[in-house]
């Protein structure tokens, strides 16, 4: 999800503010929608969670080559870091146009998403989500995602990126406590919605603060298994690569060598190379 150098900064944010109300409005509409159609609240969360992961892998894939498709603070944070070391990324003042854009576009999608519906929009939700064991549900969801997202982009398959986070949400909404909100602005967002997919005002200072910290976590995650950055991990796989290609040539070199000389001495007989042969490239 790399930024495009080409297009203005105000045109990035407005592909941040329009992609990220489009997925407030996925995940709060189909939640309305599940709801509505079903008292049973495992069904509704299927139906949330797949409406929420498909959303997410479209929205991506087309604002993806206009601002990168943030679509959550975490995110651009780490792109800031990323940019402060050496690798790609968005400067400071980028990226707090970028979270303002997000946030005010979370608060529109969810206004847009309860309107659509017919119900009052503006009404801040009911829902009160706390308990220490769901923030450590929202520390886990928020790193995972971050560590999907660097370390696809960190081995060169930035391609993935879209498919692969939209898998890992649709998974880690049921792997974790939390429901994994797993964005500061979607959670805020989420606050203005009194539905299924809400959150109280006053839970939102706790889920906030365990997403920061789950991506701070899965940066140094990030940065142990894959680098610092992107060309420390290209250097690894390249090494890994051409040590992989001279065991490959030597073993390719020994069976030639030993082809050879078996060759040059006169048996009574001979056979068809076997499947050991055939094996070397």
């Amino acid at each position: 999800m790399t930024n495009s150098a080409s297009l203005s900064l105000s045109r990035r944010a407005t592909a941040e503010l329009v992609g990220t109300a489009a997925l407030l409005v996925v995940v709060i509409g189909s939640g309305i929608q599940a709801a509505a159609l079903t008292s049973d609240t495992g069904v509704a969360l299927v139906a949330n969670s797949l409406a929420s992961a498909i959303g997410l892998g479209l929205i991506i894939t087309l604002f993806g080559p206009l601002s990168g498709a943030h679509l959550n603070p975490v995110v651009t944070l780490t792109a800031w870091w990323g940019r402060r070391n050496g690798g790609e990324g968005v400067e400071g003042r980028e990226a707090l146009v970028y979270v303002a854009a997000q946030t005010a576009g979370a608060i529109a999608g969810a206004v847009l998403a309860e309107a659509m519906f017919g119900r009052a929009p503006g009404a801040f939700s009911t829902q009160v989500r706390d308990g220490g064991h769901l923030l450590v549900g929202e520390v886990v969801a928020t790193a995972g995602l971050v560590l999907v997202i660097q370390g696809l982009g960190r081995i060169g398959r930035p391609k993935l990126i879209p498919a692969a986070v939209a898998a890992y949400i649709a998974a880690a909404i049921w792997f974790t406590s939390s429901g994994s909100f797993a964005n500061p602005a979607g959670t805020i967002g989420r606050s203005f919605s009194d539905s299924f997919t809400g959150i109280a005002p006053q839970s939102l200072p706790g889920f906030v603060a365990a997403q920061l910290v789950g991506g701070v976590l899965g940066l140094v995650l990030a940065a142990v298994l894959y680098g610092t950055t992107r060309r420390e991990a290209a250097d690894a796989a390249d090494t890994a690569g051409t040590a992989n290609t001279v065991s490959t040539s030597s073993t390719a070199n020994t069976s030639s060598t030993a082809n050879t000389v078996s060759t040059s001495i006169p048996v009574a007989e001979t056979s068809p190379p076997g499947p050991a042969f055939q094996a070397v490239v």
